[in-house]
């Protein structure tokens, strides 16, 4: 209520004009005015809850600090148009960092990224993950702030779940193959799976939540010569195995994974926040009835853990500007309090590298979310970050191949560190 109050204060101010400011808009002389071209406009889900944030960072540092957002939607073309200005060290004050290969390799360029490791050392740095922490952070440098994040924890359908007579989700594999069983002899296919598509996303998620229960937070820094990869194959092909999964999963993309799921035809499935409205909208008793864990545990291995990885980071052009340096790290700050990303969490679905908490009366689902991600002992990013493209793009077919019989799990990495020599 204090936040809509303040947003109808705030636009009968933005109606009258401001002291200090022409009609024409221009600023006075000592107003740092931050460009910001976003793609979070227009249709985007977070539209309307960041032009409400800028919109209050604005109206509270009126003639100090304003932010003008350049709406971009095309978000493929943003991708592109950002890349090139960082190749050419002429940046926009503000914008979205999105993390891969190409773009954390301008961490090392000189006064092309502004680093904000000095400010995050006091309490900013506290909100953090620590995991989204590390991972943008390069050789003591943090220079794009953890943001927008997925997180791709196990869902289940609890119903189907009861109709087996299991009453929670498994904690370990062996507990787990159990369960399987006793859904199979309630009729109930346990998982959904699949090996089609660009990255076989519904296995490529299961393998590396395996992957982390293995080998935990750093599983990601060992060779594919390591024996985790063949571990983790062994679970993934049983997995596909004795009826676990679909006869369709091989060679089934997304949308076959997804609709068994839909359909209780499969009670696990795993994806991310932002299937909740398919769910919600398409099949609304499976929506009701789904709850989310963690992974199952390897013998011995860890358990708790959630697959996440980095959507968009913020980041700011570097300048020698001391003023011009604290007005952006007060818009940093600002979209990275814990009460604002909660709400962007309400209205838009989204998750963020932050620890917070969301309003009980959102969508029950949504708030299963938060809950795991805040619960999560570590977190480990999927295999498709961890890997180069031409990985990626022979999982799949590996997977095709153990299930065929024509490799063995051993087999199965053989593909994977052929493509990554490739």
């Amino acid at each position: 209520m204090a936040r809509k109050a303040f947003v109808l204060l705030l636009a009968v101010a933005l109606a009258v004009p401001a002291i200090g400011v022409f009609a024409g808009g221009a600023a006075e002389d000592d107003e740092i005015v931050l460009q910001f071209p976003s793609f979070w406009v227009g249709q985007d889900s977070k539209a309307e809850p960041m032009e409400q944030l800028i919109s209050e960072f604005n109206a509270m540092h009126e003639g100090e600090i304003r932010v003008q957002v350049e709406p971009t939607p095309d978000t493929d073309g943003y991708r592109q148009t950002i890349n090139t200005r960082l190749a050419a060290g002429d940046l926009p004050d503000l914008f979205i960092f999105q993390p891969d290969p190409t773009t954390m390799q301008y961490y090392e360029a000189e006064g092309v990224l502004l680093d904000f490791a000095d400010e995050l050392q006091g309490g900013w740095g506290d909100r953090f993950q620590d995991s989204q922490m590390d991972a943008a952070t390069v050789d003591g440098m943090v220079k794009s702030i953890p943001y927008e994040i997925g997180v791709t924890p196990i869902w289940y359908n609890t119903r189907l779940f009861d109709e087996a007579g299991i009453n929670e989700f498994p904690a370990t594999f062996e507990e787990f193959w159990e369960a399987a069983d006793a859904l199979k002899d309630a009729g109930i296919t346990p998982t959904s799976q699949m090996t089609g598509g660009a990255n076989a996303w519904t296995s490529m998620l299961w393998y590396s939540h395996i992957i982390g229960s293995i080998g935990g937070a750093d599983a990601w820094d060992r060779p594919l010569d390591h024996p985790q990869y063949e571990q983790a194959a062994e679970i993934l092909l049983r997995l596909y195995s004795d009826g676990n999964t679909t006869g369709d999963a091989v060679g089934g993309d997304a949308d076959v994974s997804g609709s068994h799921y839909l359909a209780e035809r499969t009670a696990i499935f795993t994806n991310g926040p932002w299937y909740i409205g398919r769910v919600a909208g398409d099949a609304p008793e499976v929506h009701e009835a789904t709850q989310l864990a963690s992974a199952p545990a390897v013998e011995g291995g860890e358990h708790g853990h959630q697959v996440t990885f980095a959507l968009s980071n913020l980041a700011a052009a570097h300048t020698e500007d001391p003023a011009r340096r604290e007005a952006v790290v007060k818009f940093m700050q600002w979209m990275t309090e814990p009460d604002n990303v909660a709400m962007i969490t309400e209205e838009a679905g989204s998750l963020f590298a932050i620890d917070y908490e969301i309003d009980p009366g959102v969508d029950p689902l949504l708030s299963e979310f938060v809950r795991v991600q805040n619960e999560a002992p570590f977190t480990l990013t999927d295999m498709e970050r961890a890997f180069p493209v031409a990985v990626i793009q022979e999982f799949g077919g590996a997977i095709e191949a153990m299930v065929a019989g024509g490799a063995s799990p051993a087999e199965f990495v053989e593909i994977l560190k052929d493509a990554a020599r490739d």
